[in-house]
């Protein structure tokens, strides 16, 4: 806890006001390319990309800052008090594009172009979609497969399984398997981190009590005591970046089990959706070990005989020093899903998430 407080002192010492201030190798014009994100042009010109919308404030022509097409040229200006500006000086063809399609009763209709995302879609898609942290009671509620007719333990992609519930889910099936618990740095249990086994199709069969499923898409093998889980389709919609201000938490664990982390890596933070929401911008920090001051200066990790009566030595705790940015993409009660979006260094667990 004494280690905890020092830290916290020392984040908001290293955090400055949020000014804007421009790259020197930001360029003066730059055309949206397909699978380009907010964040990849926002790191272009900016060193705290999350303050996008600030290069927009003057321009009365742009509505909203997060709706950028593929093919928009932008052009960095400065007005007459010095400050940046960023405008859309060819806006993309395809935003004024019209197809038109004939049918039988003389249908019109536009195609319109697609904004880019905030952040890659393709690598959070599947952990919005289907992963999930659920709490003890609520993973238990679920309906889990028995099993099927040849009497076989585990079930592929074309399997049909028995399942047994009081009335049949709503909304695409996830058959799902508990992966991990999940605690904090102070030991408090924040849940179950829920893994995608497999998709499931459930077939219209009349049995009372009881229903089938087929299992399909499958990541791994299906085993009894999985359990089935509604899914609702996932519209990423406009993801607004906002940095945090107070919070503190820490990264506890990683999606893929990883230990050593960077760049497009998912992690879990120890912040609830009460705390951060969706685009909350996280700094991570990593603090070094604490240092042992005496006439031969030691980690504390290598002092591991005993800490002798006699030793002189004061501790010295070392400062938070950033190293990479995390961006909340999804939240529950008592954790978060995190997208790293920059890093310095390898961030390992534990790292130290807050102001960035």
């Amino acid at each position: 806890m004494k280690k905890w407080l020092v830290i916290a002192l020392l984040l908001p010492m290293m955090a400055f006001a949020d000014t804007l201030t421009i790259k020197d190798t930001a360029p003066e014009t730059y055309v949206v390319q397909k699978g380009d994100t907010l964040w990849d042009i926002s790191s272009m010109y900016l060193d705290k990309p999350w303050l996008w919308p600030e290069l927009w404030r003057n321009n009365v022509h742009i509505t909203n800052p997060h709706l950028i097409y593929p093919g928009d040229e932008l052009r960095l200006t400065y007005n007459e008090q010095g400050e940046p500006e960023l405008a859309i000086v060819t806006p993309a063809p395809s935003r004024t594009k019209v197809q038109l399609t004939l049918s039988p009763q003389g249908n019109r209709q536009v195609k319109s172009a697609t904004p880019i995302n905030a952040l890659p879609w393709s690598v959070i898609a599947p952990y919005l979609e289907r992963a999930s942290i659920m709490d003890e009671s609520e993973y238990a509620r679920l309906p889990h497969l028995l099993g099927n007719q040849e009497g076989a333990v585990s079930f592929a992609t074309g399997d049909l399984v028995l399942t047994r519930a009081d009335r049949r889910q709503s909304g695409r099936l996830v058959i799902t398997r508990k992966q991990n618990e999940l605690y904090d740095n102070e030991e408090n249990f924040l849940g179950y981190q829920i893994r995608h086994v497999a998709d499931a199709t459930p077939l219209d069969v009349e049995l009372e009590g009881q229903w089938l499923v087929e299992v399909q898409d499958s990541n791994f093998e299906a085993r009894r005591g999985d359990k089935l889980m509604a899914v609702e389709d996932t519209d990423p919609g406009t993801l607004m970046l906002e940095a945090a201000t107070d919070q503190r938490g820490n990264i506890v664990s990683s999606l893929e089990q990883h230990t050593l982390l960077g760049k497009y890596d998912v992690v879990i933070v120890d912040l609830g959706a009460d705390e951060v929401k969706p685009g909350t911008v996280l700094g991570v920090y990593q603090q070094g070990p604490t240092i042992l001051d005496s006439e031969q200066p030691l980690y504390e990790h290598e002092n591991n005989v005993m800490r002798s009566a006699f030793s002189e030595g004061q501790e010295v705790v070392q400062p938070a020093i950033k190293i990479g940015d995390v961006v909340i993409f999804k939240t529950f009660e008592k954790a978060s899903y995190g997208l790293i979006t920059r890093s310095t260094k390898t961030i390992r667990m534990g790292s130290i998430v807050g102001k960035p």
